[in-house]
Parts: structure tokens; C-alpha cells; sequence
């Protein structure tokens, strides 16, 4: 069978996949993407929502940078709501609950359309090498694809273990089997650092079982707000409704007591799982251990979509047995008679070590070989996919000859998230939050596309189209603002005025009318405009000190350290840093700075070291 040849191929199905295939064939490169089920590509595992704290920033740059998550998430939502509103602006978070189903149609239907993307059902067991080079891969069928680069997107597929109780099954997740030979391949092929980590789902419950009687409503948020930038009905499917409710309920000292007498079934408590899960999505079990004087613990019942039954119990996520399960559920309000559709389980799976990789998600090891999503210790769909939009548009460019890219701390989430999985200790799934943004005023969900649309366009991934769209929103907040500075009554200009909504731009009517300051109401009839310099005004102040402290940053990162740079040849470092230093190989001045245990003293002298060495070749 003869060899196909391709400029990139994209290993897996998932939101890190999708994102990295769509990537790559915007930029013009002949892309493959190889799943294990064609059924299951964009397949919402875990709960079916988009966004949230922190992550729904991701989404939003997601979109400004051209990807797909934000648009098919606004197609397919049956629930929206901006979190955080009785905070600042800086930390509100969108987030939908999506129609799994349809969430999963329309991707594999954006990706079937997308020019330069082929689409294939095969398992990848092995990689083909030349040299220090990924230049292909083998299937379970024996076919030879070969590319220029490789992005492995595997998820929780990598010797993927399924447990419920005391039994435990193969698996890359319920229904899916596991990819054994390509896990054995990163240890005794690529050579690479490898772990073991856990997350897990709670159980789904047939809604027409739940007695939703008693229990507290949440309805879909009333805005015109939504995630995409570019609004796009090609992508909706026939028939979602927009508008489907959550409930709120609790469980009480009774759920807790089984779980306690029951902690001897529970795979994390007696060694069958040697994974290591995350603290900031702790199962139901961890959550009774860990906080046990909390009687009460919410369970959100979220639907799955507009035409499934199934109820998906947010705060619940167990690898009990399922008699166990059963039996908490008959003492949770509205659940005492629920018929289960899908017992919870926890899923443990090998990832890779993410100290493997540099900025652009490029593993250092071995050229044309990109990582994304969980392979590389994090959680969540989100940050999944934006680590497969960065490495599907690297593997593009090294395909093209091009150097690779990097987004900084101070332009994005993503930065953010690049960094810190490159730099920090990956020691529990890597989740992101807006604490971890030092400079998250300027990096608010409602400027993502002023932030990365022009380098999404510099780049290629963002078509003329959403470009051009882009600047005549720009345009327009730039004039506006500029009316609103020169106009002044009593005193005070009418952006001082603005400054007064303190970013209250939701209110109806707005809290700041522009027909009392005298301009022409049209200039406001885009309330997203509003919404933009309101926030703008408020936070005046506070971005020209943030400005400051992100140009230190800048002068920083210009510090470019040599990736061979000899660690053992610089006096005066702690044995701890140096052995730091040489693990992770900071690219710059600014990330080594960030490396934990590397004093400010050291950085120093690093600098002082790279000034001499660059004096030598001047």
C-alpha cells in the first residue's frame, strides 16, 4: 500500500484535535486528522457546557484567533450565562450549556467543509522517525501516512483505565477503547517523561424520573451577549432551543455517611487508581474527606440537550460502585426515584510531562512533534482546544519553514496557560483560573479580539472577512471614544460620565444614557460598543499601571536564552536551580524568572552572563 504524504497530521478526535486540524488547513497546510470513531469527534465527555471561570477568556480568544469552539458553542447553546456579574468586569466568565448532540454534528460538519482537512476512522499505533525527526505515523491497519509534522491530541485515550468500584475496564472513556500501543510508544520510541493522571463524570439520570417539584430553578441568562466575535448561522443546526433550564439541588449528612462507609470501594481510597486527580474538580467522595464539616454540597442538574431525556449532575462525579451511587441518590431532593441512564466512573491515563515542550507546544526532543490538550497534564475543553489552535498553526508553519510562535503572558489566557504548564510542576491536572493571569484586567473576555485578531491576521488564521469586520468595530469604539473625550458639560467630559456606570452597561435602559450628554443616539445603537468603553472608563487607571509592569515583562522576555545554553558553566547558581534550569529550559529571561525555586539573585546573574556572551559575538 502506497504512502500518503500530508504537511500535517492531527492524532485524535477531541476539542484539542478539532482546534489543531482546523488550524493548520486555515493556513493553507495539507492536513489529516485520524480519530478512533468518526461518531465521537468533537464528543463532550464530560459535562456539556463551554466556558466558566477563566475558561470562558479562552474561548473568546479562541475566536478571535479564528477557531471553531465559540462559534459552534453559540449554535448549539440551550443555556447561557455571564458568571462573576457582582465582580469587575476583568472576571466575568460566559459560559452555555450546549446540545451535546448538536455540539458534535456541527463541528463534524465545520471540519468536513474546511478545504485542506482530510478526515479518516483509523487508530494510530506507532510513529514513523528519521533521525531526530517525527516524520509520520502507522495505523492499526498497517497504512503509512507521512508528513512534515505531527500534533498528538489524545485526550484520555493514552492506556486509558475506566473504574466504577472495585471493577475497572479498558478505555479511552465509556464506549471508546483505549490507545495501548501509542502509549507504549511515547516510553520506548520517543523516549519521553510520562505520568499517570485522573478525572472522572458524574452519573446521568433520565429527566422524566426527576422531580424537578421541589427544586430551585436556573433559567438561561436575558443578554445579546454570546462568544463569538463573528456571528455565523451556516454553522447552527436545524432546531436548538436557546433557552432550557438547570436546577439547583443539595445533598445532605446522609449522602456523606455512605460515602464514608464506603470509602473502601472507592478506587482513589484503596490503590486501584494510581493517577493523580485534580483539586479544583474533586469527586464527590474527596469533596465529603476533605471538607467534613460541610453537610450540604449543590448538584447543579444540567440537560443534555434539547432531544435527550438525559440529565447530566454537575457536583457529583464519583468512581463509587453503583449500588453505591443509587443509594445517594435516593436521599438527593427531586433524585429519590431518578432512574439511572449512565453510572459515573473515574477514568485514570498517561500523559506526558510537559517540561517535554517549549512555548510553541513543540516537543524539544524530537523535530515536527507538537502536543496538545490533556497529553500534556491539563483539564478541560477549553484549554484543550486553545493548546490545539497553537500547536495545530506551529505544525503548520514548521511544515512551511517558519518559525514557530508564541503568545505571552501579557496577550492572552492562553499565554498564560503555555507558560505555566512549561514552567510549573505538573503535579495534578493543570486547570485554568484568572488568579493565574497577573495582568487579567488587560486580559478581560469582552477585548479578546482586540488583543488577537491583528495577530491572528499577521498569521494567517483569521480570514479577510472576520478581519474587516473586526476593524469596523474597532474603528467604530475608537471614534466613539474619541467623541466622548472632546465633549464636555459642566465641567466634566462624557467620558468621565462613562466612568460613572462603573461597567453596570446591562442595565435597560443603560445606567449612562447618551441622549442626556447631548450625542447622537446612533453612535450607541451597537450595545456592545456601550458595553466596551464603559469598561474601558472604569478601568482607566488601573491599565496604565498594569501597562507598566507588562512593558518590565516585555524587556524581560527579549532576553532570549540560547535553547543549548550550558547551565553547569554558570558560577554561581544553587545546585536546585541549575538542576531547574537544565529540566526546563526557559526560553527567555522572563520565564526563568517564573520557574519556582530560581531566586531573583540568580536571574541576575543569568542576565549578566547572556550581556557578556552577547558582547562576545557583537
Amino acid at each position: 500500500m502506497p504512502d500518503d504524504f500530508y504537511d500535517v497530521i492531527v492524532i485524535g478526535g477531541g476539542h484539542a484535535a478539532c482546534e489543531a486540524a482546523y488550524a493548520a488547513a486555515r493556513l493553507g497546510a495539507s492536513t489529516l486528522m485520524l480519530t478512533i470513531n468518526l461518531d465521537h469527534i468533537a464528543q463532550m465527555s464530560c459535562n456539556p457546557c463551554i466556558g466558566g471561570i477563566a475558561k470562558g477568556h479562552v474561548v473568546r480568544e479562541i475566536d478571535a484567533l479564528g477557531g471553531a469552539m465559540g462559534q459552534i458553542a453559540d449554535a448549539t447553546s440551550i443555556q447561557f450565562r455571564m458568571l462573576n456579574r457582582t465582580k469587575g468586569p476583568a472576571v466575568w466568565s460566559p459560559r452555555s450549556q450546549c446540545d451535546k448532540a448538536a455540539y458534535q454534528r456541527a463541528m463534524k460538519r465545520l471540519l468536513e467543509q474546511t478545504p485542506n482537512l482530510t478526515i479518516r476512522q483509523s487508530q494510530v499505533t506507532s510513529f514513523l522517525l528519521d533521525g531526530d525527526a517525527v516524520c509520520g505515523v502507522e495505523t492499526e491497519f498497517g497504512d503509512r501516512y507521512k508528513s512534515k509534522s505531527v500534533v498528538v491530541c489524545t485526550g484520555t485515550f493514552l492506556a486509558g483505565k475506566l473504574h466504577f468500584g472495585l471493577k475497572n475496564f479498558a478505555g479511552g472513556r465509556a464506549g471508546d477503547p483505549p490507545s495501548v500501543a501509542l502509549a507504549q510508544c511515547f516510553r520506548d520510541q520517543l523516549h519521553l517523561h510520562t505520568g499517570r493522571l485522573k478525572t472522572g463524570t458524574p452519573p446521568r439520570l433520565l429527566g422524566s424520573t426527576i422531580d424537578f417539584s421541589g427544586l430551585d430553578i436556573q433559567p438561561s441568562e436575558d443578554s445579546d451577549e454570546r462568544f463569538s466575535f463573528f456571528p455565523d448561522d451556516s454553522v447552527r443546526p436545524a432546531s436548538v432551543n436557546h433557552n432550557l433550564n438547570c436546577y439547583l439541588t443539595h445533598t445532605d449528612s446522609r449522602a456523606a455517611e455512605l460515602v464514608r462507609a464506603n470509602l473502601d470501594k472507592a478506587p482513589m481510597y484503596n490503590g486501584l487508581i494510581h493517577g493523580i486527580g485534580t483539586r479544583y474538580c474533586p469527586s464527590f467522595e474527596d469533596k465529603i474527606v476533605r471538607f467534613p464539616d460541610h453537610e450540604r454540597h449543590h448538584i447543579y442538574l444540567e440537560p443534555e440537550g434539547e432531544f435527550t431525556g438525559e440529565y447530566y449532575l454537575n457536583g457529583l462525579s464519583t468512581s463509587l460502585p453503583p449500588e453505591v451511587q443509587l443509594a445517594i441518590l435516593r436521599t438527593i431532593p427531586g433524585l429519590e426515584h431518578a432512574q439511572v441512564t449512565r453510572y459515573a466512573y473515574a477514568i485514570e491515563y498517561d500523559f506526558v510531562f510537559p517540561e517535554e515542550l517549549d512555548r510553541t507546544l513543540h516537543v524539544r526532543k524530537w523535530k515536527g512533534l507538537y502536543h496538545a490538550g490533556q497529553i500534556n497534564g491539563t483539564s478541560g475543553y477549553e484549554e484543550a482546544a486553545g493548546q490545539g489552535l497553537l500547536a495545530g498553526l506551529n505544525a503548520a508553519r514548521y511544515a512551511a519553514g517558519k518559525d514557530g510562535v508564541e503568545l505571552g503572558r501579557d496577550s492572552s489566557y492562553l499565554g498564560v496557560l503555555a507558560d505555566d504548564i512549561t514552567t510549573k510542576e505538573i503535579v495534578e491536572p493543570y486547570r485554568l483560573f484568572t488568579s493565574r493571569a497577573e495582568h487579567r484586567l488587560s486580559l478581560r473576555q469582552d477585548n479578546a479580539d482586540f488583543r488577537l485578531c491583528p495577530l491572528a491576521y499577521e498569521w494567517g488564521l483569521l480570514p479577510q472577512e472576520k478581519y474587516d469586520r473586526f476593524r469596523a468595530y474597532a474603528e467604530k469604539c475608537e471614534k466613539t471614544e474619541a467623541l466622548c473625550r472632546s465633549i464636555r458639560k459642566e465641567g466634566r467630559s462624557h467620558w468621565d460620565r462613562l466612568k460613572d456606570c462603573k461597567g453596570d452597561c446591562e442595565a435597560d435602559p443603560p445606567s449612562f444614557e447618551a441622549s442626556e450628554i447631548g450625542l447622537d443616539l446612533t453612535q450607541f445603537t451597537d450595545r456592545r460598543v456601550l458595553r466596551e468603553l464603559t469598561i474601558r472608563a472604569h478601568y482607566e487607571g488601573y491599565m496604565r499601571q498594569e501597562q507598566l509592569a507588562i512593558e518590565n515583562l516585555r524587556a524581560l522576555e527579549a532576553w532570549r536564552i540560547p535553547a543549548d545554553f550550558d547551565y553547569a558553566a554558570l558560577p554561581g547558581l544553587r545546585n536546585e536551580s541549575r538542576m531547574k534550569l537544565q529540566k526546563i529550559r526557559p526560553g527567555t529571561l522572563a520565564q526563568a524568572g517564573r520557574i519556582d525555586g530560581v531566586t531573583p539573585s540568580e536571574i541576575s546573574l543569568l542576565q549578566v552572563f547572556l550581556m557578556r556572551e552577547k558582547k562576545k559575538h557583537e
